[in-house]
């Protein structure tokens, strides 16, 4: 039998294949539209007569064999990335663009994915390879939305740093970087831009000569560096911290108005307080407690949290949300505050005051008399606080030292609020949470924005007290919005990896404490260890290298626990005037409980909360840094007229490169060179987190308390170098290397390390 041949599908129209790449921008040639059309043998012959002919009409274009309709961008775009819009997202532009053809140059706003590689974080004057495609509703005269396939070029080396004159004209730049000292660039007289002297300015680097300095020419004025209070501007900028709020934002932030009762329960005469730091200027948290009349609960207590509700006033899409999800944090300076929102909304309308009618999402526990949760509910309340407290006032007024603000609290307030802190604790203890002893250092300064000292503030009962309050209503909001199903963003902390479990395990066998090997450890295994040493030599050590060996916290729309705190779900809800995650489990709380309008969009679904989770972590180690970084130069500027001066610390961190100290008094980090410890050679022995004399066995540790001389302070760059005084731990005959025990060191260096030693002690 004979099989007539397959039929053919009909040939496409003009107008068929148009809107076919239409669909498929830049994704397709040839071949695609073929098969698609299934067209074969002659009939591709035909398909290119066709395409020659749109191309020659102007309605095709083809780039790197893809076609697309003319005065449209192909998916896969070569762009330059020129700014930033008022969001502070990245906006590029397709490097090659005929306006005269196609009209103006299309805009690309850069979505970064949840996970970005290094090869897909780009910035402002990279050129890269991006995948576009057009977004469904133009936003800001911007038509399309790209991701970093690949960044071509980076930008031009930009470098900030303190421009400082110099009398023939011109200047140079001291950077701020750490790892730049001794780097400095030359600015011509030309090349200025009118920075003045102590200016902070940004500059572009210009090619290296062989030589004299590499030069470099003034960008933009950041600001005057003339005083410790200006300190943290260098961290902003160099850390890119959005610290200017919009008009938009301001804008908005400025008509906000209070809501009334409707729709809210009426909590006003609640004993609620808050109990803050005592230079707060915010309040978004308030507490109350009382015994539970439950004959079935005895012993029990009812613990309430209110919190500001933030939500009311910051809806999503708004200016105020965009310019939040953007700074993700507050970042807290000695000097200042970068609020994540604005001072009208977090120092006016959401700061529960006292004696003012505040709106607030409020959850209600009740615990029983060994501290664990029973059940708990959410409300959507006005609430008036009763009284503004600070730690220490609240601590002195229980110990029986009562000002006018607090005698009439402590019977009706405080006493039922630490009765049931008193059951939190056995809660906490059974739990077995990570116990790390590493105070926390503040930073006072004087009227002028000068250090004045720098305290370590004393742990009381009452920061206890709020602590665990807010984590049991974190865990409350993680419970209700997973029961819900809804959508959140946890805060998560992942155990410590096997390879940090195993590093800690050798170094503990150095100082004779055993640790299992293998396994999965849990927070009261590192406890059990923290308990071995407490009150001994090696106490801080330890501590130390327990920290060290943790994972960072951090956000994510997954959940996989909260190791340190030993518990399995956990988000922040406490705080949604300063942080974003807050604000996002909030919303999540008023959708699932059907508290409002104004609660998480649907279209934040699980991949749009990773995407944020993502951006407000990355957000919230940028805010530790410039934190931290802002500290070590108050602090390099405080020790700065103090060069020759002798301190007492402890050897903070041991590398290759040498050894970091901690001084007792001020906190302070500074280095000591390795080829400045002495006249033997040390090495780096990293299970012992120590330096080791190769002839000696003179052994410099982690932990190890030390005399040091500054001997430099590079206050711009927060950086402090001292030189060792005291010696190392020396080994015993039966320890110390065989080469020394035999043969010893020669005469003249013998003579020169003691010479050494001695100008040290001295």
């Amino acid at each position: 039998m004979i099989r007539p041949p397959p039929k053919q599908a009909p040939f496409p129209t003009k107008e068929a294949v148009l809107a076919f790449i239409g669909e498929n921008p830049g994704k397709i040639g040839t071949r695609e539209i073929a098969r698609a059309f299934g067209l074969k043998n002659d009939r591709r012959v035909e398909l290119k007569r066709m395409l020659r002919e749109l191309a020659d009409e102007g309605r095709v274009e083809a780039r790197h064999k893809k076609l697309h309709h003319p005065g449209t961008l192909p998916s896969v775009t070569l762009a330059d990335i020129t700014g930033r819009d008022s969001d502070g997202e990245l906006i590029a532009t397709p490097t090659e663009w005929d306006e005269d053809a196609h009209g103006p140059v299309p805009k690309i706003r850069i979505v970064t994915p949840r996970k970005a590689r290094p090869h897909e974080v780009a910035g402002v004057g990279d050129r890269a390879l991006l995948r576009v495609e057009a977004n469904n509703e133009e936003r800001d005269s911007v038509r399309y939305s790209g991701r970093v396939i690949k960044i071509i070029d980076k930008a031009k080396a930009r470098a900030l740093g303190i421009f400082r004159a110099l009398p023939s004209g011109g200047g140079r730049l001291v950077p701020i970087d750490k790892k730049q000292l001794g780097k400095e660039l030359s600015i011509p007289r030309d090349a200025t831009n009118d920075a003045e002297d102590g200016d902070l300015i940004a500059v572009s680097v210009a090619q290296h000569s062989r030589l004299g300095l590499p030069t470099a020419r003034v960008e933009e004025r950041l600001g005057s560096i003339k005083s410790e209070r200006a300190i943290s501007l260098i961290a902003i900028h160099a850390h890119d911290i959005p610290h200017v709020f919009p008009v938009a934002v301001q804008a908005e932030a400025g008509a906000a108005r209070p809501p009334g009762p409707a729709g809210r329960e009426d909590w006003r005469k609640l004993l609620l307080v808050t109990i803050d730091p005592i230079d707060a200027k915010d309040h978004d948290d308030a507490v109350h407690a009382a015994t539970d009349p439950d004959p079935r609960n005895p012993g029990g207590h009812i613990i309430t949290v209110a919190i500001a509700d933030v939500a009311h006033y910051v809806r999503p899409g708004s200016a105020l949300d965009r310019e939040a999800v953007k700074r993700g944090n507050s970042v807290y300076f000695p000097d200042r505050v970068v609020p994540m929102l604005p001072e009208r909304i977090s120092n006016d309308l959401c700061s529960l005051k006292a004696g003012e009618d505040r709106a607030a999402l409020a959850v209600r526990m009740i615990v029983g008399p060994d501290g664990r949760k029973r059940s708990h509910t959410f409300h959507r309340v006005l609430m008036r606080s009763a009284a503004k407290l600070n730690y220490t006032q609240a601590q002195m007024a229980i110990g029986g030292r009562t000002d006018e603000d607090t005698a009439p609290l402590v019977d009706p307030v405080l006493k039922p609020l630490y009765a049931a802190y008193d059951a939190l604790k056995r809660a906490r203890e059974a739990r077995g949470p990570l116990d790390l002893d590493l105070p926390e250092r503040k930073i006072l300064l004087k009227a002028d924005g000068t250090v004045d000292r720098v305290i370590t503030p004393e742990r009381l009962e009452s920061h206890r007290l709020i602590e665990e309050f807010m984590i049991l209503a974190n865990v409350a909001a993680a419970e209700t919005l997973e029961h819900a199903r809804m959508p959140l963003i946890y805060r998560v902390h992942d155990e410590p990896s096997l390879e940090k479990v195993e590093a800690l395990r050798q170094f503990l066998e150095t100082l004779h404490i055993s640790m299992p090997k293998g396994g999965v450890m849990r927070a009261g295994q590192f406890n059990g260890i923290l308990d071995r040493v407490k009150g001994s030599d090696h106490e801080k050590l330890v501590n130390e290298v327990v920290l060290r060996s943790q994972a960072q916290a951090e956000y994510a729309a997954e959940n996989y626990g909260h190791f340190g705190l030993n518990l399995r779900r956990y988000a922040h809800f406490t705080s949604p005037i300063r942080r974003y995650a807050d604000l996002i489990v909030h919303r999540g709380l008023i959708r699932a409980l059907k508290f409002g309008a104004d609660g998480l969009p649907e279209s934040q679904d699980l991949p749009a909360l990773s995407e944020i989770a993502a951006r407000i972590s990355a957000a919230e180690r940028r805010a530790m840094k410039a934190e931290r970084e802002t500290n070590d130069r108050l602090i390099a500027h405080f020790l700065a007229d103090r060069i020759g001066a002798s301190f007492e610390g402890r050897i903070a961190g041991v590398t290759r490169a040498g050894l970091f100290v901690k001084l007792d008094d001020t906190g302070a980090d500074g280095f000591v060179p390795a080829r400045t410890l002495g006249q033997d050679y040390f090495r780096y022995e990293e299970a012992m987190h120590a330096m080791v004399g190769s002839r000696s066995g003179e052994t410099h540790r982690l932990g190890d308390r030390v005399t040091v001389k500054l001997v430099e302070a590079a206050p711009v760059a927060g950086a402090l170098r001292f030189e060792l005084l005291s010696e190392g731990r020396m080994p015993t005959s039966a320890q110390r290397p065989s080469s020394v025990r035999s043969y010893g060191k020669p005469r003249r260096e013998r003579d020169g390390a003691e010479r050494h030693r001695r100008g040290r002690r001295r």
